[in-house]
């Protein structure tokens, strides 16, 4: 049996988002093999927030006593935390899954695997084969696990699994030191855990040099953090997992996550059968509006970006809608000056050049740091280690760079976001507003005129 389709969609995370009104009088197929909402809603972005901000809490109560406040935690009920999140993230998700089977009278869910038999052809885990005009993949990505951990046998969670687990384990040891490390590492060590981070690299090693080197001298008392060192090998006996490191030291824990990268999940739709074009790490080649190398065929999110972020995808999500719904106006999408966040303890935030990177670059730069505790509020906080640090063009006053770490950097950022992404100068966005005294935000003020213009 073959269906028609107008426009058919492979993934429910932002290509959910992609039957807009102006779509409305398109018949529309949406292909989930998973759980409905894709990786942000359901194992990602937001239920891992909604453990860190718990964990603000409890860590925030252990540190208070420096600044003379006595608190202490009396327990952490996981189970709990767990199902609070859980109980409104499912619901979102089994909302959102009804809405699109009864809701919307020109989309068909199919809750199948999908794989390309054509450029216009999907046979469906059904058995039933669809084809479509247009074919948007928004298929995401899935973690990577490394061949020393399935070689093992050895128990592990990802972050897929692990906040679904009944309790705080005594020991954790995560392998891996980006994002998904950063983040678990302060949730499960603000819960009482003993963390352990082994990295084949620099704590978050991807970040400005200046930055990583500072959060992992921050973290250190917190984390036993294992840089550049590689897993040999691993056992298990009795729930208690032994991990052998390259350096002859050894890390024992009763719960290990995999937190080593994710990959797109382009392998599994038999895409050699459309003809579209793949990079060499299985993204898929799309242009700046969006469009792969096969017509009728478009790509956004984990499926085809560097960037793994769902402010991103969201953003080609709706370069992608718009080009669907005006064929003769198509736009592009706008990376240049792509913001991130780890939600971590310190927080951090990033946007644009690292001082590696503008050195590399060969241009001329200048960069500036701001501490937290050199303005009224960092002082008020006794933050001894948070800082705001900028990289500029010295003759244009543009903004090249900003590396942030400490309380809500990720919200401090923002107008350096701005600033950058519509042309402000750094003269013209220290001096062109009022800044609030003695609010936080001074950190970002008094960075940017420590900047040293022509």
């Amino acid at each position: 049996m073959t269906s028609h389709f107008d426009l058919a969609i492979i993934g429910s995370g932002s290509g959910n988002s992609l039957a807009t009104h102006e779509l409305a009088g398109l018949s529309i197929a949406i292909i989930e093999e998973s759980t409905f909402g894709g990786t942000c809603l359901n194992v990602g972005c937001i239920p891992t927030k909604m453990y860190v901000y718990p964990a603000d809490l409890a860590y925030g109560a252990r540190d208070a006593a420096r600044l003379g406040v006595d608190a202490h935690v009396d327990g952490v009920r996981w189970a709990d935390i767990r199902d609070r999140i859980f109980g409104r993230i499912d619901a979102i998700s089994a909302g959102g899954r009804e809405y699109r089977h009864s809701g919307t009278p020109n989309v068909t869910l199919f809750e199948t695997h999908a794989s390309f038999t054509g450029p216009n052809e999907l046979l469906l885990g059904t058995g039933e084969t669809i084809t479509a005009d247009q074919i948007v993949l928004a298929t995401g990505s899935r973690a990577t696990i490394p061949d020393v951990v399935l070689d093992s046998g050895v128990p592990f969670h990802t972050s897929d699994t692990v906040m679904r687990i009944d309790e705080v384990p005594r020991r954790v040891a995560i392998f891996g030191g980006g994002y998904i490390g950063a983040e678990f590492g302060h949730v499960f060590s603000s819960f009482g855990a003993d963390v352990t981070v082994i990295c084949r690299h620099k704590l978050l090693g991807a970040l400005d040099a200046e930055l990583s080197a500072a959060f992992a001298d921050v973290v250190k008392d917190r984390w036993d953090v294992r840089q550049e060192t590689n897993v040999v090998s691993l056992s298990e006996d009795g729930g208690e997992i032994t991990i052998v490191l390259d350096d002859g030291s050894s890390v024992v824990a009763d719960l290990l996550l995999v937190a080593t990268g994710r990959v797109p999940n382009t392998d599994r739709l038999g895409i050699e059968a459309a003809g579209v074009q793949l990079h060499p790490d299985g993204r898929v080649v799309v242009d700046a509006q969006q469009r792969t190398t096969v017509p009728g065929i478009w790509a956004l999110g984990d499926a085809s970006t560097e960037h793994q972020l769902k402010h991103v995808a969201n953003h080609e999500m709706r370069v992608v809608a718009h080009n669907l719904a005006h064929p003769d106006d198509l736009i592009a999408s706008d990376h240049r000056f792509v913001p991130a966040a780890v939600f971590t303890h310190p927080q951090i935030a990033y946007v644009g050049l690292t001082e590696e990177q503008a050195e590399a670059s060969g241009r001329r730069f200048v960069t500036a740091r701001q501490d937290y505790g050199g303005t009224a509020y960092g002082w008020a906080m006794e933050d001894a280690t948070s800082f705001c640090k900028l990289i500029a063009d010295p003759e244009t006053g543009q903004l090249l760079g900003a590396h942030l770490m400490g309380e809500q950097a990720a919200t401090l950022i923002q107008p350096l976001i701005q600033a950058m992404s519509f042309g402000l100068t750094v003269r013209g966005l220290a001096r062109g507003q009022y800044w609030i005294h003695p609010a936080l935000t001074e950190v970002v003020e008094n960075a940017l005129l420590h900047l040293d213009l022509d």
